[in-house]
């Protein structure tokens, strides 16, 4: 008997050892391929890049996953508690593996087995799920269990537990795109991690096992149901009181998805032109994953003023062009207009602007039913609102005849709309009555800069970003027209000539290379003699520019817009001088810029400053040297640094002041006019391309420069009188009246030794000052108004263009005809102020 239970002692530690080697053999072997768990500590997870505007607000994120990493000290403590609670409640005190955890959940999947009844449940701590996410893939296998066992002893050993949890609470998924808790807690609830209640945490912590099982909106009940388990384990493990789990269950989820400032301040187009650069700087994986910090130039007040008046603009431009008709007619069917109206969608940035269909017609009103509010699950609402639009709000919509007219004046609302249309409408101020309104046709842009630094302050590329993304501002290559003209006067100017110099504004004809002959005409079809440069400018006088070219050489011209960065390289041909080569309005601003500081060379740039995701600043547009900045300290008494200013003087600033005092007089006698309204010292200039295509305006004070431009995509004559004067420059007015209301007039600042001499506006002679007809015109150190008065061209019918000038297409707009009579807008001005971005 003793030798039987030996034999069974040898053998039972035979098959020991055999188990005991299987078992070493299979760790080992699992072991020689594990992943290098070491690679944790210089873990670098992929980080969203934010745009921030100036004053830091945000603009957008771009990333694959949205994730801000933040480190375990700045957590809060009960958020690592309810994690903790929910997830792993013996987190700090297991090794790696929680073995009651694993006891119980072997015993529960023995039970549901066995009963068919209930749910299976895991028992992986945040470690394992540390090695599953980090190292692992999820497949389902006893080989990738025994790894993670394995890497876990191994993870715990080397890494605190501090460490593990910064790793588990910066990377996991929560739903809504969002890795972390960080970036869960902006777009939940729009808030940082220190700002979040005990509800609010809780929530949080019960995404884990499945974001999508909790949907904020479509699993609401069951949101709330693990929301209150996650505060009741807090409770039983003693986190919190049993009064606070009381108070918080007792709250309701309210989940605030956040919008992005970009929507807020109308900024979609300058932050996705802010993303292009981004790409083309670093590369589409560095945006995405690299976690920059960009600081923009966008002033976000000046946005929504650039918003408000480009907005404006053009919808009262296309109203006066017309009503085009619905969207669409549909079949009106019983008492419920909701599913009729349930697949069309409202661009996000002409908010509050609604859809609704026609109900019902009579003379004086049309009944409306408005499109239902969409529920943030992107359900439609049940609530079915009327509403009406009267006759008043209707007799704008004029039928859209030809282009150029418009049908017979609106007496009955049934004149406009019938049952079935489905229309744009917005709120008045009778929340009972609505506005009739229409997506304008036409387009435009606008670009505000800081002159001294070629900072875009704002820049909007088009009437609703949503609709089209094409942006105006940066894209859109059109001719500038007569606002080029000034750069053509600075070239003269910088090549002896003065405001003062007298062109003779007379018919003239180039002959062309191939054998054609070019007579450039005036705008107004008309002829003046002889006049200053001055006068030129000022009544924006085409022939005269023309022979000014012609006699100064367009490679002068060439060169100037060069240095400018209006062209690469432009044409040498004359009619170039007039604006017939197509450039972008952020070009001609930055041009501007430079003739309004004094002929220093800048750049256009969106972005003020670029950091890391260690907060390492790795782009400056400011190059300027200050190599006294770094000093460890200052004292009172010492001299302040420096910043030395090297930039390239591109014109003389002599010159630069000459064309900014002509293109004052632009806007006190000239085509500029309607910007007189500001009552401060401003210039700029106008332009206008064939056939009205295009309409510019450029304007500036010594602080500000500001660009809009107006016409088709798809380029169209606007119709006669549609100038630069008439719908580009009250757009600029309207949008510098908001911006500069805060601000003291402020005069343009003379040059050191520029003279102000008295001369006749006319003849550019010398003259007594005071006498009618005498204006103050600013001359270079050593320039004084002629004696006699040369005038250039004078005997001048037939010239040869030069060798460079064959294919001259451009011939200026003729006369205007009379134009009908402008529809009015509505007294409440018709829905067309914007607010926050949106429009009213």
């Amino acid at each position: 008997m003793l030798r039987f239970i030996g034999w069974l002692f040898t053998v039972g530690f035979m098959l020991f050892l055999v188990a005991a080697a299987g078992v070493s053999y299979v760790i080992w072997d699992s072991s020689k391929d594990l992943p290098d768990y070491k690679q944790l500590a210089t873990y670098e997870p992929p980080v969203m890049t934010r745009i921030h505007a100036a004053d830091g607000s945000l603009l957008a994120e771009y990333a694959e996953e949205r994730r801000l990493f933040v480190p375990v000290s700045q957590m809060p403590k009960r958020l690592i508690e309810a994690f903790i609670s929910a997830e792993d409640k013996t987190f700090f005190t297991h090794g790696g593996l929680d073995w009651q955890g694993i006891a119980s959940a072997a015993y529960r999947y023995v039970q549901v087995k066995a009963t068919g009844k209930g749910q299976i449940v895991g028992a992986s701590t945040i470690t394992q799920q540390v090695a599953k996410n980090f190292l692992l893939t999820n497949e389902r296998s006893i080989e990738r269990k025994l790894k993670e066992a394995l890497l876990v002893q191994r993870i715990e050993q080397t890494f605190s537990k501090d460490q593990i949890i910064e790793l588990y609470l910066n990377e996991i998924f929560l739903g809504l795109n969002s890795y972390g808790v960080a970036a869960a807690s902006l777009n939940y609830f729009g808030k940082s991690l220190d700002q979040l209640e005990l509800e609010e945490v809780a929530y949080l912590a019960a995404l884990p096992k499945g974001p999508n099982n909790y949907h904020p909106f479509r699993q609401k009940e069951r949101a709330i149901e693990r929301r209150n388990w996650v505060l009741l384990q807090m409770q039983v493990n003693g986190y919190i009181t049993e009064d606070e789990m009381r108070t918080a269950q007792a709250k309701p989820l309210e989940v605030n998805p956040r919008p992005f400032g970009a929507q807020l301040f109308a900024a979609e187009s300058f932050a996705e032109e802010v993303r292009r650069e981004l790409v083309t700087m670093y590369g589409k994986e560095k945006l995405e994953k690299g976690g920059l910090s960009v600081r923009t130039t966008l002033d976000p007040k000046l946005q929504l003023y650039a918003r408000q008046a480009l907005a404006t603009h053009l919808i009262r431009f296309d109203r006066k062009r017309g009503w085009r008709g619905p969207i669409a007619t549909v079949e009106l069917t019983g008492d419920d207009w909701g599913p009729l109206l349930k697949t069309r969608k409202v661009p996000a940035d002409v908010a509050p602007w609604r859809l609704a269909v026609v109900l019902a017609v009579n003379e004086e009103k049309a009944v409306i039913g408005l499109q239902p509010k969409f529920m943030p699950d992107g359900a439609q609402g049940p609530e079915r609102e009327k509403a009406a639009i009267p006759l008043e709000l209707l007799k704008w919509a004029h039928a859209y005849e030809d282009g150029s007219r418009l049908g017979p004046e609106v007496k009955t609302a049934a004149d406009v709309l019938k049952p079935g249309d489905v229309i744009y409408v917005a709120p008045s101020k009778d929340s009972r009555q609505y506005h009739l309104v229409q997506m304008p046709d036409v387009e435009g842009a606008l670009v505000a800069m800081d002159p001294h630094t070629g900072r875009v302050l704002s820049l909007v590329g088009g009437f609703s970003y949503s609709r089209s993304q094409f942006n105006r501002a940066v894209q859109a290559l059109r001719q500038p027209g007569s606002s080029f003209k000034p750069i053509v006067y600075a070239a003269a100017l910088d090549n002896g000539y003065s405001p003062s110099s007298v062109v003779l504004d007379a018919p003239v004809e180039f002959k062309m290379s191939d054998g054609k002959m070019w007579k450039p005409k005036n705008y107004q079809n008309k002829f003046f003699g002889p006049s200053t440069l001055r006068r030129g400018i000022e009544q924006s006088r085409n022939v005269m520019t023309v022979r000014l070219a012609a006699e100064l050489g367009m490679v002068k011209v060439a060169d100037l817009a060069q240095r400018l960065g209006i062209y690469e390289k432009l044409p040498l041909q004359l009619a170039m001088a007039l604006g017939a080569g197509e450039t972008t309005l952020l070009k001609m601003v930055t041009a501007y810029s430079m003739i309004d500081n004094g002929g220093k060379k800048i750049d256009a740039t969106l972005i003020d400053r670029i950091q890391d995701r260690y907060g390492r600043t790795i782009f400056r547009h400011d190059a300027r040297d200050c190599g006294s900045c770094s000093a460890a300290e200052w004292s009172e008494g010492l001299p302040e640094p420096e910043l030395l200013d090297v930039r390239e003087q591109v014109m003389s600033p002599y010159t630069a002041y000459q064309v900014t005092s002509m293109m004052e007089g632009v806007v006190e006698r000239g085509t500029g006019k309607k910007v007189r309204v500001l009552g401060k010292p401003v210039a700029g200039k106008t332009g206008t391309s064939n056939d009205e295509r295009d309409a510019w305006f450029i304007g500036y004070t010594p602080d500000l420069v500001v660009g809009a431009y107006i016409g088709y995509d798809n380029p169209k004559p606007m119709g006669k009188g549609r100038t630069g004067g008439e719908l580009a420059a009250p757009l600029v007015a309207d949008f510098m009246r908001l911006a500069l209301r805060d601000k003291a007039a402020t005069p343009f600042r003379v040059p050191r030794a520029i003279e102000l001499i008295p001369i006749d506006a006319k003849s550019g002679k010398r003259a007594i000052y005071g006498k009618d007809g005498t204006i103050l015109e600013a001359f270079k150190p050593g320039d004084e108004p002629p004696d006699a008065t040369k005038i250039i061209g004078e005997g001048t019918v037939t010239a040869q263009a030069p060798a460079q000038g064959e294919g001259m297409v451009l011939v200026p707009a003729q006369q205007p005809a009379a134009q009908q009579a402008p529809v009015q807008p509505p007294a409440d001005n018709g829905g067309l102020t914007t607010q926050g971005g949106g429009l009213y």
